[in-house]
């Protein structure tokens, strides 16, 4: 199964669970890529002591997951592309969501 996760918030809770589901179908065998779209371009700089994100990033690409992050979103923080994250586009989230099985937001 294609999954597309659509993270817009920057509660650290929220986010963590996005990436703990999506480590899950990976783990399953699916297929998971996620979209990072307004405030959910700042998910690598949320680390707390209780919701390691940047480890379930980094967790997600190993597994074979993609992270992609509007690239409009970033430039209006004065920020960029990661390592983690691929800068992406309008484009990039319509076809996402046109071609997965599922599509959950957070």
């Amino acid at each position: 199964m294609k999954w597309a996760m659509v993270i817009s918030s920057n509660d650290p809770e929220t986010v963590w669970n996005a990436f703990r589901l999506g480590n899950f179908a990976l783990g399953r065998g699916d297929e998971v890529r996620v979209f990072l779209l307004g405030k959910g371009v700042e998910c690598e700089g949320l680390d707390t002591e209780c919701f390691t994100i940047g480890a379930a990033m980094q967790e997600m690409i190993a597994r074979g997951g993609r992270i992609d992050a509007c690239g409009t979103c970033l430039k209006l923080r004065n920020a960029g592309a990661s390592e983690a994250c691929t800068l992406s586009t309008m484009q990039d989230l319509y076809e996402l969501t046109r071609d997965a099985d599922r599509v959950l937001t957070f």
